[in-house]
């Protein structure tokens, strides 16, 4: 099975808090270890989109990191927008983790399912885009090209960050792109607090788009694929 949960938002030295956004967060890593424990077994498949650690560099990440790495399944994670200590591809496959899967510019298989992504960035309809964030837009979307390109068949399940929405609640850019590739399912989290009412299901131009935020979720891992 593969399933997903996003923005796990992990901090061991337990100086961040996500309350700022609701009640919902109290203890919310040991509900999300919890309810992972009890659903995910170590034949699955967990996608994380983003948003993984509040760590600020990569020896830090490293003992969030681990923690995840000890939980049952195995798993490919995504970059979000609070990653900081996110490295070169090659520095983060240094770190040896057994369960643990990086996913920038390339792809990974699954059970007849291919896996590609790319962190994605705010619409440009938002109205904090700005002109420094064409730039950031424009490189994601050609990551989110090589990663497509790199796939090798079967279907596609697709890995954003970001909503791959405009402020009218329609696919942009990166859903043209998904649609091209004809990805069946595109997974993205980022939204948390009152920001869930932006949240956008449904099947648009042949692609099934799933919120994934992990309190969107009530903190369980949501199965995505067989």
């Amino acid at each position: 099975m593969i399933y997903s949960i996003s923005d796990l938002h992990l901090d061991y030295t337990k100086k961040k808090t996500m309350e700022l956004f609701g009640s919902s967060w109290s203890n919310y890593e040991e509900r999300i270890f919890l309810n992972w424990e009890n659903i995910i077994q170590n034949e699955d498949l967990v996608l994380v989109p983003g948003d993984i650690t509040w760590a600020m560099n990569e020896k830090e990440a490293a003992v969030d990191l681990n923690r995840i790495d000890r939980l049952p399944g195995k798993k490919i994670l995504l970059k979000g927008d609070h990653d900081y200590w996110w490295n070169s591809l090659k520095k983060l496959n240094e770190l040896n983790l057994s369960t643990i899967s990086f996913l920038q510019n390339n792809s990974f298989e699954y059970s007849g399912y291919s896996i590609a992504g790319t962190r994605g960035w705010i619409d440009k309809s938002h109205k904090d885009f700005i002109d420094k964030d064409v730039k950031i837009f424009e490189r994601e979307l050609l990551r989110l090209e090589l990663s497509l390109q790199s796939t090798k068949g079967g279907k596609i399940i697709c890995m954003l960050h970001y909503p791959p929405f405009s402020e009218e609640r329609i696919p942009n850019e990166f859903g043209k792109i998904m649609e091209k590739y004809n990805v069946q399912k595109c997974i993205y989290g980022h939204l948390h607090g009152d920001g869930l009412q932006n949240v956008q299901e449904g099947t648009y131009n042949g692609i099934e788009y799933v919120c994934t935020s992990s309190d969107y979720l009530e903190f369980y891992p949501i199965k995505v694929g067989e």
